[in-house]
Protein backbone atom coordinates (compact mmCIF):
# COMPACT_ATOMS: atom_id res chain seq x y z
CA UNK A 1 0.00 0.00 0.00
CA UNK A 2 1.36 3.64 -1.05
CA UNK A 3 1.25 6.55 1.54
CA UNK A 4 1.47 9.62 -0.28
CA UNK A 5 2.80 12.20 3.04
CA UNK A 6 1.87 16.20 2.65
CA UNK A 7 1.96 18.94 5.06
CA UNK A 8 -1.37 21.06 6.01
CA UNK A 9 -1.59 23.94 8.01
CA UNK A 10 -4.50 23.24 10.56
CA UNK A 11 -5.72 26.02 13.02
CA UNK A 12 -2.48 27.76 12.32
CA UNK A 13 -0.15 24.82 13.32
CA UNK A 14 1.55 22.48 11.01
CA UNK A 15 -0.45 19.04 10.56
CA UNK A 16 1.45 15.95 8.25
CA UNK A 17 -0.85 13.87 6.20
CA UNK A 18 -0.65 10.37 5.40
CA UNK A 19 -3.01 9.32 3.01
CA UNK A 20 -2.96 5.72 1.16
CA UNK A 21 -4.49 5.01 -2.26
CA UNK A 22 -6.53 2.13 -1.05
CA UNK A 23 -10.43 2.56 -1.06
CA UNK A 24 -13.21 3.48 1.48
CA UNK A 25 -13.61 2.70 4.25
CA UNK A 26 -10.39 4.30 6.32
CA UNK A 27 -9.67 4.40 9.58
CA UNK A 28 -8.09 7.05 11.33
CA UNK A 29 -4.71 7.62 12.98
CA UNK A 30 -3.06 10.15 15.27
CA UNK A 31 0.53 10.03 16.13
CA UNK A 32 1.33 12.53 19.27
CA UNK A 33 5.20 12.88 19.02
CA UNK A 34 6.93 13.44 22.91
CA UNK A 35 7.77 16.63 24.60
CA UNK A 36 9.82 19.19 23.27
CA UNK A 37 9.65 16.99 19.96
CA UNK A 38 8.81 17.47 16.43
CA UNK A 39 5.98 15.77 14.86
CA UNK A 40 8.50 14.34 12.00
CA UNK A 41 9.77 12.73 14.44
CA UNK A 42 6.62 10.88 15.38
CA UNK A 43 6.29 10.82 11.21
CA UNK A 44 9.61 8.92 11.38
CA UNK A 45 8.31 6.18 14.00
CA UNK A 46 4.70 5.91 12.56
CA UNK A 47 6.04 5.12 8.55
CA UNK A 48 7.40 1.85 10.43
CA UNK A 49 3.67 0.58 11.46
CA UNK A 50 2.57 -1.59 8.79
CA UNK A 51 -1.06 -0.92 8.83
CA UNK A 52 -4.26 -1.47 6.81
CA UNK A 53 -6.26 1.06 5.11
CA UNK A 54 -5.53 3.83 7.83
CA UNK A 55 -5.05 7.53 7.28
CA UNK A 56 -2.41 8.79 9.57
CA UNK A 57 -2.19 12.77 10.97
CA UNK A 58 0.73 13.66 12.97
CA UNK A 59 -0.01 16.93 14.42
CA UNK A 60 2.59 19.40 16.49
CA UNK A 61 1.95 20.00 19.69
CA UNK A 62 1.00 23.52 20.70
CA UNK A 63 3.47 24.98 23.83
CA UNK A 64 6.13 26.19 21.98
CA UNK A 65 9.33 24.40 23.77
CA UNK A 66 11.90 26.50 21.81
CA UNK A 67 14.27 25.76 18.62
CA UNK A 68 11.37 24.07 16.82
CA UNK A 69 9.81 21.67 19.29
CA UNK A 70 7.21 21.31 20.76
CA UNK A 71 4.89 19.88 23.52
CA UNK A 72 1.41 19.32 24.23
CA UNK A 73 0.76 20.86 27.85
CA UNK A 74 2.83 23.29 30.18
CA UNK A 75 4.54 21.28 33.28
CA UNK A 76 4.15 22.72 36.44
CA UNK A 77 1.37 24.27 38.20
CA UNK A 78 -0.40 25.80 35.53
CA UNK A 79 -0.43 22.35 34.17
CA UNK A 80 -3.93 21.03 34.72
CA UNK A 81 -5.44 23.90 32.38
CA UNK A 82 -2.94 23.65 30.20
CA UNK A 83 -4.24 19.89 29.54
CA UNK A 84 -7.88 21.23 29.42
CA UNK A 85 -6.54 23.48 26.45
CA UNK A 86 -5.02 20.30 25.18
CA UNK A 87 -8.19 18.56 25.03
CA UNK A 88 -9.74 21.51 23.22
CA UNK A 89 -6.84 21.48 20.68
CA UNK A 90 -7.34 18.02 19.96
CA UNK A 91 -10.92 18.23 19.20
CA UNK A 92 -10.10 21.05 16.51
CA UNK A 93 -7.46 18.65 14.94
CA UNK A 94 -10.17 15.92 14.77
CA UNK A 95 -12.73 18.00 13.52
CA UNK A 96 -10.38 19.18 10.89
CA UNK A 97 -9.33 16.10 9.92
CA UNK A 98 -13.17 14.88 9.53
CA UNK A 99 -13.22 18.16 7.06
CA UNK A 100 -10.36 17.52 5.41
CA UNK A 101 -11.40 13.71 4.65
CA UNK A 102 -14.86 14.43 3.94
CA UNK A 103 -14.72 12.77 0.28
CA UNK A 104 -13.47 9.38 1.94
CA UNK A 105 -15.78 7.86 4.43
CA UNK A 106 -13.66 7.67 8.24
CA UNK A 107 -14.76 4.30 9.73
CA UNK A 108 -12.93 4.80 13.15
CA UNK A 109 -10.74 7.18 14.89
CA UNK A 110 -7.89 5.98 17.19
CA UNK A 111 -4.68 7.49 19.08
CA UNK A 112 -1.27 6.89 19.90
CA UNK A 113 2.16 8.43 21.40
CA UNK A 114 5.36 7.82 22.80
CA UNK A 115 6.16 9.99 26.42
CA UNK A 116 4.22 12.96 26.60
CA UNK A 117 2.80 12.09 23.51
CA UNK A 118 1.51 8.60 24.72
CA UNK A 119 0.35 10.48 28.13
CA UNK A 120 -1.75 12.60 25.02
CA UNK A 121 -3.37 9.37 23.61
CA UNK A 122 -4.29 8.38 27.42
CA UNK A 123 -5.86 12.05 28.59
CA UNK A 124 -7.66 12.42 24.82
CA UNK A 125 -9.10 8.80 24.92
CA UNK A 126 -11.10 9.36 28.81
CA UNK A 127 -11.57 12.92 28.82
CA UNK A 128 -12.11 14.06 24.91
CA UNK A 129 -15.21 14.99 23.39
CA UNK A 130 -14.51 12.41 20.41
CA UNK A 131 -15.35 9.07 20.23
CA UNK A 132 -12.28 7.05 20.33
CA UNK A 133 -12.20 3.66 18.96
CA UNK A 134 -8.72 2.44 20.52
CA UNK A 135 -5.49 4.14 21.83
CA UNK A 136 -2.16 2.74 22.27
CA UNK A 137 0.85 4.54 24.81
CA UNK A 138 4.33 3.31 24.30
CA UNK A 139 5.90 4.80 27.90
CA UNK A 140 3.07 7.37 28.70
CA UNK A 141 1.72 8.04 32.05
CA UNK A 142 -1.16 10.84 33.41
CA UNK A 143 -0.70 13.96 33.74
CA UNK A 144 -2.77 16.42 36.49
CA UNK A 145 -6.40 16.28 34.86
CA UNK A 146 -9.20 18.37 34.92
CA UNK A 147 -11.80 17.19 36.79
CA UNK A 148 -14.36 16.35 34.21
CA UNK A 149 -15.34 12.53 32.82
CA UNK A 150 -16.79 11.46 29.50
CA UNK A 151 -20.64 10.12 30.39
CA UNK A 152 -20.81 7.31 28.33
CA UNK A 153 -19.57 3.73 29.55
CA UNK A 154 -15.61 3.09 28.64
CA UNK A 155 -15.32 1.19 25.22
CA UNK A 156 -12.07 2.61 23.76
CA UNK A 157 -9.54 -0.36 23.63
CA UNK A 158 -6.09 0.29 25.37
CA UNK A 159 -2.76 -0.87 24.80
CA UNK A 160 -0.07 0.32 27.07
CA UNK A 161 3.78 -0.32 26.92
CA UNK A 162 6.00 0.60 29.35
CA UNK A 163 9.34 -0.06 30.18
CA UNK A 164 11.06 -1.84 33.62
CA UNK A 165 14.29 0.16 33.05
CA UNK A 166 12.66 3.46 32.02
CA UNK A 167 14.43 6.14 33.97
CA UNK A 168 12.55 9.24 32.15
CA UNK A 169 8.53 7.94 32.79
CA UNK A 170 9.22 5.46 35.75
CA UNK A 171 7.33 2.13 35.35
CA UNK A 172 5.14 2.64 38.45
CA UNK A 173 3.82 5.49 37.04
CA UNK A 174 3.10 4.24 33.59
CA UNK A 175 1.50 1.05 35.14
CA UNK A 176 -0.32 3.56 37.38
CA UNK A 177 -1.78 4.98 33.98
CA UNK A 178 -3.03 1.71 32.62
CA UNK A 179 -4.48 0.43 36.17
CA UNK A 180 -6.61 3.17 36.10
CA UNK A 181 -7.95 2.85 32.82
CA UNK A 182 -8.30 -0.92 33.74
CA UNK A 183 -10.28 0.31 37.17
CA UNK A 184 -12.81 2.39 35.26
CA UNK A 185 -13.43 -0.58 33.24
CA UNK A 186 -11.55 0.54 29.76
CA UNK A 187 -10.42 -2.56 27.93
CA UNK A 188 -7.08 -2.89 29.22
CA UNK A 189 -3.62 -4.56 27.67
CA UNK A 190 -0.50 -3.76 30.07
CA UNK A 191 2.59 -4.95 28.73
CA UNK A 192 5.66 -4.40 30.88
CA UNK A 193 8.77 -4.81 29.05
CA UNK A 194 12.70 -4.74 30.12
CA UNK A 195 13.30 -1.88 27.17
CA UNK A 196 14.16 1.81 28.74
CA UNK A 197 12.47 4.99 27.31
CA UNK A 198 12.66 4.01 23.80
CA UNK A 199 10.46 3.06 21.22
CA UNK A 200 11.66 -0.52 19.58
CA UNK A 201 10.74 -2.38 16.93
CA UNK A 202 8.68 -4.64 19.09
CA UNK A 203 6.94 -2.28 20.43
CA UNK A 204 5.91 -1.42 16.10
CA UNK A 205 5.03 -4.76 16.21
CA UNK A 206 2.43 -4.97 19.09
CA UNK A 207 1.08 -1.84 17.57
CA UNK A 208 0.39 -3.36 14.08
CA UNK A 209 -0.96 -5.73 15.12
CA UNK A 210 -3.40 -4.00 18.15
CA UNK A 211 -4.51 -1.17 15.26
CA UNK A 212 -5.20 -3.42 12.34
CA UNK A 213 -7.11 -5.94 14.58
Amino acid sequence: MTIKYQNELWNNKKVILGEPDRADPLNLLIGFHGAESTAENMLIQGNRLKLNNTLLIFPEGPINAGEGRWSWWKDGPEQQKSVEEFLFFTDGIIQSAISHFESRSINQISLWGFSQGAAASLVYAMLGSQDIFSAASVCGFLPEMPKQEKDDAPNTSILGIFGLNDEIVPSFLAEHALDEFKSRGYPTNIIGTNQGHELTSENLEKLTNFFNS
